[in-house]
């Protein structure tokens, strides 16, 4: 097990550093001068940040520099927010981002868990149906649609009742978390229940599930002890790149809602071409997402007892 975690952790770090390589190279292949802007104005300000961040010598040099500072955790200076650093910016606004995506993997965890069980057990029936037809819908349609749909909705529900059951948008209670998180986990959602109820449909007719029902084992037992544990596998194996997948889709999703996130700056960034944002959030996003992706692993071990990691 150990060695196995130390591995998973090697590849890791160079997953990493391929993920930090790589946005070095398409940032420096963007057209334009990232200092072209309010903080570059200033000739003695350019001079500055160009020794600094090496943009007058080779780009070896600044690569070098740039994996340098990585290495250290300084991801620089933003070129268009006065006075702030990108550490600055993640530390402030990653817990928003970070608390909308527990949330989403939550509802998306749960409901994909509970709507695949139930659509396996009604299989070909009026709740199967149903059931797929919206994870249909949830597949299909994108994020951005979907909360946009739900803010016309919140806005019609509000002036109907004549006051706000629920903020349109904005950020400060869990009242301002509920919608957004629901609809970044919804695709999330529909592809659990997809998965689970694959899963459920080859546990149900498997030969340990008939031998526990001729032992006489009542069928609640059967079905959480042994049905949905079984089933339940496959959902924690993906659970790796499903985070990935709201993370990345938390992005659209806080500018809808107007949610001061990292995402939203992440947006802005690219919009105004901050190199040092763009760059920062990019390799602490992946190195955040890798991580996720190893306990992942290490958490299937944990849960299922046939697996032995050596």
């Amino acid at each position: 097990m150990y060695a196995y975690t130390l591995k998973r952790l090697i590849q890791g770090v160079i997953t990493v550093w391929f993920i930090a390589t790589a946005t070095f190279v398409a940032m420096h292949s963007v057209p334009g001068d990232p200092l072209l802007n309010e903080r570059g104005v200033n000739a003695e300000i350019r001079r500055n940040l160009e020794e600094r961040y090496g943009f007058d010598r080779p780009i070896f040099d600044q690569y070098l520099i740039y994996m340098t500072n990585m290495a250290r955790g300084d991801f620089g200076i933003s070129f268009t927010q006065q006075n702030r650093s990108v550490n600055d910016i993640i530390r402030e606004h990653f817990p928003v981002s970070a608390a909308l995506g527990v949330l989403a993997i939550v509802f998306a965890g749960l409901g994909g868990v509970l709507w695949g069980a139930l659509t396996a057990l009604y299989r070909n029936r009026l709740p199967d149906v149903i059931v797929m037809f919206l994870v249909i819908l949830g597949i299909s349609v994108p994020s951005f649609v979907i909360a946009a749909l739900s803010q016309l909705a919140l806005v019609g529900l509000n002036d109907l009742v004549g006051f706000s059951v629920l903020p349109v948008a904005g950020w400060g209670s869990i009242l301002h978390m509920l919608i957004p998180s629901l609809v970044l986990g919804l695709g999330t959602m529909a592809f659990l229940t997809r998965l689970m109820r694959s899963s459920m449909l080859e546990i149900i007719n498997a030969d340990f599930i008939r031998t526990a029902y001729s032992k006489g084992l009542p069928p609640t037992r059967v079905f959480i002890k042994h049905q949905l544990r079984n089933a339940i596998l496959p959902v924690i194996t993906v659970l790796g790149p499903a985070i990935a997948a709201i993370t990345t889709g938390g992005f659209v999703v806080e500018l809808v809602f107007a949610i001061p996130g990292l995402g939203r700056f992440f947006v802005q960034a690219v919009q105004q071409l901050d190199y040092t944002v763009i760059m920062g959030t990019t390799v602490f996003y992946g190195a955040f997402l890798v991580f996720m992706v190893i306990a992942v692993d290490l958490i299937y071990g944990l849960v299922d007892p046939r697996v032995r990691l050596e």
